[in-house]
């Protein structure tokens, strides 16, 4: 779809005027940027005096998440882990015992195998989770860079259209 004013992309979004732009909002603003006929995005992005600041603040934020989803999947993958070894200590100690029938000694065995099987499930899942918080930060932090370059190649595009050179009296 293609915006052509100011009135189609402020719908699209659900906001009334430009204040009523979050930082979501700004994301999906930068997202729909390559729909927008240039001028239109050029006029929008010139009513942020404060653009640079609201996309860096917007970087930081998602940085800040991010970073706090890895504190998080760090400390409850060390509690898995963990958690696996305390299990399989106790299994050990059980079949250190030296009155264990065959079948005793083969289900321990099968038990601690069990969870080597299992904890390298869970580290693949983790690996998983991780691919997709890296993809989700990758394309959050494209749309920011989109909306910073396009900030600046407006500006420029304003700037050279304003320069005496580009002029025909010139």
């Amino acid at each position: 779809m293609g915006y052509k004013n100011e009135a189609e992309i402020m719908q699209e979004l659900g906001i009334e005027s430009w204040r009523n732009l979050s930082k979501d909002k700004m994301i999906r603003f930068a997202a729909m940027m390559p729909d927008m006929d240039t001028e239109v995005a050029l006029k929008i992005v010139e009513q942020f005096p404060v653009f640079k600041e609201f996309a860096m603040d917007t970087v930081d934020a998602m940085e800040k998440a991010h970073e706090s989803t890895l504190s998080a999947n760090k400390q409850s993958q060390e509690y898995v882990h963990q958690a696996f070894q305390e299990i399989r200590e106790i299994l050990k100690g059980e079949l250190s015992k030296g009155d264990l029938s065959w079948e005793e000694k083969k289900f321990l065995i099968e038990r601690i195998q069990e969870t080597g099987r299992l904890e390298f499930q869970k580290d693949s899942e983790n690996k998983k989770f991780l691919d997709g918080v890296l993809k989700k930060v990758v394309v959050g932090a494209g749309a920011a860079l989109a909306l910073g370059v396009v900030f600046v190649g407006g500006k420029l595009m304003a700037e050279s259209k304003d320069s005496p050179e580009d002029s025909p009296e010139a």
